[in-house]
């Protein structure tokens, strides 16, 4: 047992990202900044770099193109990993440049402990090169990498992030526990893991610049969909109550001016009486004129009329819808969310309301094992027959999901052996016809009137 250290100072750090192409549709590392958040409450000095900080002090060109708190992150072309070196694509570091990262972690105080978090496996190149410049600057400090890339890659992010330690269990549960081990520090706990009301707001308020704040008014889903992998991140589903959300929103209205909120659920508007209901009825009734965007998808059927009017007068600006595809009959291999009416019955009630065809957009997956373009080009003519946006999401085969044996057996490369052969940008999974022309020839119909 190490010796009781009072009031450690833990170093929170948000990796670079390593891929063909990126962009900041208002994406945050809200496990870490609720991490940092808990261990503040409890006496930890919190410092946080974020390597992909759009408002870092040393760009030039912070705040560029700014659309809805949205915006490009900085670019660095570099060499694209082993095996990928065919693709006819630049691969490129996102984020801020290596000697802007070296310079905050020599200006900040020497931290007792780094905790560092991960999302897309495939960007676990990102994680590689963020910690070994952490260990070039501070060699002595312990690394703990958590995240998504850590739970569903355990064993290579153990052997390959270069980590001490790699973390797959729920951080809000043991981060208390993993700081004590480190440091000795154990405070008695101030909050219920297993309540979100109870849980502090999260550290947002350490970053450069507030442009936008992500909401989740639940952690986990109800849903059990063959190519997603919640239930194994979040067993189970855990929701907050309108007012704690409701009270989290104008809490960053107030006091730091965000207009741009993000429901980052997978489930936003399941039991909507109980739940979202309330919270849009609270914010029409104050008055105040926010932005709220869905770019998790919503779930199709729970829309009706009452929904779609209520989202357009409280502000809902961008509405994703998840259709995933429009093959109604063959589609309970993936989901049973939606049928073919209540698509149509949704977008008519959208559309009734007010909303504009380039504010509400149907996600279509595209890539998928033994999916034929044909079957793509179908679902998107019947998107835009319906007057809404087709929007494709290109298939990530994902470790611990049911579809990932059929992703493993049909992928032209190894994805079991290195997730940077799972990027969905290379369409590992469609071999069925895949080509570049073939990928050009979707955009160019989808931007087609």
């Amino acid at each position: 047992m190490l010796p009781q250290k009072n009031n450690p100072h833990i170093l929170l750090i948000n990796p670079w990202i390593h891929d063909f192409a990126a962009y900041d549709f208002w994406a945050k590392p809200m496990g870490l900044l609720i991490l940092g958040a808990v261990l503040r409450e409890h006496g930890c000095i919190i410092s946080y770099i974020d390597c992909l900080d759009r408002f870092h002090p040393e760009d030039s060109q912070k705040n560029l193109y700014a659309r809805n708190g949205r915006g490009p992150y900085l670019k660095t072309i570099i060499p694209k990993p082993r095996g990928l070196e065919d693709i006819p694509r630049n691969y490129s570091r996102y984020g801020i440049k290596p000697e802007w990262l070296k310079k905050d972690l020599t200006a900040v105080p020497k931290p007792d402990l780094i905790l560092v978090t991960s999302l897309m496996t495939y960007w676990y190149p990102g994680v590689q090169e963020s910690i070994s410049i952490i260990k070039q600057i501070l060699p002595d400090v312990p690394v703990v990498l958590g995240g998504i890339y850590a739970a569903l890659c355990y064993e290579h992010a153990v052997k390959n992030s270069g980590a001490d330690h790699v973390f797959s269990g729920s951080g809000v549960k043991e981060i208390l526990n993993i700081v004590s081990a480190y440091t000795g520090f154990l405070p008695d706990c101030k909050f219920d893991p297993d309540n979100m009301n109870t849980w502090p707001l999260p550290a947002l308020d350490l970053q450069n610049k507030t442009a936008y704040v992500p909401i989740m008014t639940s952690k986990g889903c109800p849903f059990n969909c063959s190519y997603c992998a919640s239930n194994y991140l979040d067993p189970g589903w855990m929701v907050r109550s309108p007012e704690n959300i409701v009270k989290e929103i104008f809490f960053w209205h107030e006091k730091y001016g965000v207009k741009d909120y993000i429901f980052y659920d997978d489930a936003l508007l399941i039991n909507p009486e109980k739940r979202i209901v309330p919270v849009m009825e609270q914010i029409i009734d104050s008055g105040i004129n926010l932005r709220f965007h869905t770019p998790n998808a919503v779930h199709i059927r729970e829309i009706n009329k009452k929904i779609a009017v209520l989202m357009f007068k409280s502000g809902f600006k961008t509405i994703r819808l998840g259709l995933e595809t429009t093959v109604f009959e063959k589609r309970n291999s993936l989901d049973r969310k939606v049928t073919e009416t209540e698509f149509k019955m949704a977008a008519e009630y959208l559309l009734d309301a007010g909303f504009e065809k380039k504010q509400a957009g149907a996600y279509l997956l595209a890539g998928l094992p033994g999916q034929t373009y044909e079957a793509v080009e179908e679902s998107v003519k019947i998107v835009k027959q319906n007057n809404i946006t087709p929007v494709p999401a290109y298939y990530t085969p994902i470790p611990h999901t049911s579809m990932w044996k059929k992703a493993v057996e049909c992928s032209r490369y190894n994805i079991e052996a290195d997730p940077v052969f799972t990027n969905n940008a290379i369409f590992p999974c469609w071999n069925n016809g895949f080509s570049w022309e073939t990928i050009t020839k979707l955009k160019n119909l989808i931007q087609s009137e």
